[in-house]
């Protein structure tokens, strides 16, 4: 049986210098310098050996580029069902290094500096991490990968079959869209946001019938993580249901590229829902990762966005 390494930064197979994004079942486009320093490929030569030493210096690094593609190679499982009919085939991120390792964590730049807290979650990708306030929790068995935190349990949706959360906070890179304006980000998001929770879902199904209207609850700037963010609030009635508030905050990362990073709350509205104060506590606590007793994210107004 073939083991899928879990999502995370790995040297790149196809240019071993940098790392770059393994979402757990495919490469992303996300790249970024290793953050620890690597061992040089060669060492010095002596001034009476350049030439030579310039020859070996080509052939070490052309021998390490051909190594990575093989091991990558390597990685692609073809696996066979019981019945023997071919299963889809699958690139595994591999790593060359001096200490080969089944662990694919520690081909990594190293452990996630809030590994093992309890108090936070990692969004390596995005290089943030969240709070994990009171009455929230990890996402367990659900099938949107992007989600960070949902309240616990769950129930019968009103409409639709299937299970719905009373509150859910996911977090994305903005990679498809040019978009370099966290306000008109944040401003363009909004409907989609409330269409994803309240309209259709990710299997097309309507678990609340719809968003029948929605109305502006708050808008404006803020800081988060260090960084000038901007968010936009609506409260949305449904088909069934009691309706719910959604809120989009977009914030350049401070990792890889700095793309930027687009934050969708959801929570149901009446008395099962959360408090809608857990959307700015939340936002208080963002922190960029290895920062999370620095300034980090304030959550409060920075004034007029342009």
């Amino acid at each position: 049986m073939s083991m899928t390494p879990p999502p995370g930064w790995y040297r790149d197979p196809s240019y071993p210098l940098v790392e770059r994004w393994w979402d757990g079942t495919a490469w992303t486009d996300h790249r970024r310098q290793p953050e620890v320093t690597q061992q040089p490929l060669i060492q010095p030569q002596s001034p009476s050996g350049g030439g030579s030493g310039r020859a070996k210096a080509v052939a070490l690094v052309t021998a390490a580029v051909v190594l990575v593609a093989a091991i990558v190679t390597g990685a692609v499982l073809l696996r066979r069902d019981d019945s023997g009919e071919e299963a889809a085939t699958r690139t595994t991120p591999a790593v060359a290094s001096p200490t080969e390792t089944a662990d694919p964590s520690a081909s990594s730049a190293g452990p996630s500096p809030s590994a093992g807290d309890p108090s936070v979650v990692v969004d390596e990708l995005n290089g943030i991490t969240f709070p994990l306030i009171d009455g929230w929790e990890r996402p367990k068995y659900t099938a949107d990968h992007d989600m960070v935190m949902s309240t616990p349990g769950t129930y019968d949706c009103p409409g639709d079959p299937g299970l719905c959360r009373h509150g859910r906070v996911i977090s994305r890179t903005a990679t498809a869209t040019d978009e370099t304006s966290p306000k008109a980000l944040a401003e363009g998001d909004i409907e989609d946001a409330a269409d994803s929770t309240y309209d259709r879902d990710l299997v097309d199904s309507r678990p609340f019938r719809g968003v029948t209207s929605h109305r502006l609850v708050k808008a404006g700037s803020v800081a988060v993580a260090g960084r000038a963010g901007y968010f936009v609030r609506w409260k949305v009635k449904t088909g069934v249901g009691p309706g719910g508030y959604v809120e989009s905050l977009a914030f350049p990362s401070s990792v890889g590229s700095e793309s930027l990073v687009i934050v969708r709350f959801a929570f149901d509205a009446g008395a099962d829902g959360p408090p809608l104060s857990d959307m700015d506590r939340i936002t208080e606590g963002i922190r960029s990762v290895g920062d999370q007793d620095g300034d980090g994210g304030v959550g409060s107004s920075i004034g007029p966005s342009k």
